[in-house]
Parts: C-alpha cells; sequence; structure tokens
C-alpha cells in the first residue's frame, strides 16, 4: 500500500516516527519483524515542518573524521541551510528505524514531493 503523508505544520518528530512505523510494515494486518514490509510512503511539504521547542538553537549534529580532535559540530540551522529539511527528516526516519540489514532496503521505500 502506498502512504501519502503531508508534513504541512507539523512536528519533526511526529512525522518521522509515523513514517518509521510504516516502513517496518506495522500498519499491515501480515506484520512479521523479520520482512522488509511492502508499504510505501510519499512524504510532501517536508520544507514547512516546524521545529517544536529551543531545536532551532541548540539541537546539534555530530560528525567525526576519524581522526584525533576532528569532532565537528553543527548546529540544525546551519544543517537546514546546507543541506535542506529533507536531510533532517530522513536522517531522523533512518535513525527511528531498527538497526540491522532491512535499514537501507526500508529506506529506499520512502521517496519526497
Amino acid at each position: 500500500m502506498e502512504y501519502t503523508i503531508d508534513c504541512k505544520g507539523r512536528s519533526l518528530g511526529r512525522v518521522a516516527s509515523e513514517v518509521a512505523s510504516i516502513l517496518q510494515g506495522k500498519r499491515d494486518p501480515s506484520y512479521e519483524p523479520r520482512l522488509v514490509g511492502d508499504d510505501t510512503v510519499v512524504i510532501k511539504n517536508v520544507d514547512q515542518i516546524k521545529l517544536t521547542g529551543n531545536k532551532g538553537q541548540q539541537k546539534i549534529y555530530y560528525s567525526h573524521t576519524t581522526q584525533l580532535g576532528h569532532l565537528k559540530e553543527r548546529k540544525i540551522k546551519d544543517v537546514i541551510q546546507k543541506h535542506g529539511m529533507k536531510f533532517i527528516l530522513k536522517k531522523s526516519i533512518v535513525n527511528m528505524l531498527p538497526k540491522n540489514k532491512l535499514r537501507v532496503e526500508r529506506i529506499k521505500k520512502m521517496s519526497f514531493e
């Protein structure tokens, strides 16, 4: 089944958790944790997601280059300027999916409009 989710005016975490549960197949009556699932998700109006609380000023993304002393910090507003809101949403959905071999296959079933 194909789900279409409109993100206009909705918070980031609520949209991400809804998409993650659909991609796992938990809305399907024949849910099986060891299978990828048949459901696909189309996400609309990603740029109109709202960040609640003080996330715009306080949330920090970390990346490391594996060299000593090369831990980089970027605030969410800088990440949005560079990569866009699609990157933020996709990263939060990927982190909500189970950490196993099926994660890559499940994330392929998601698309943006």
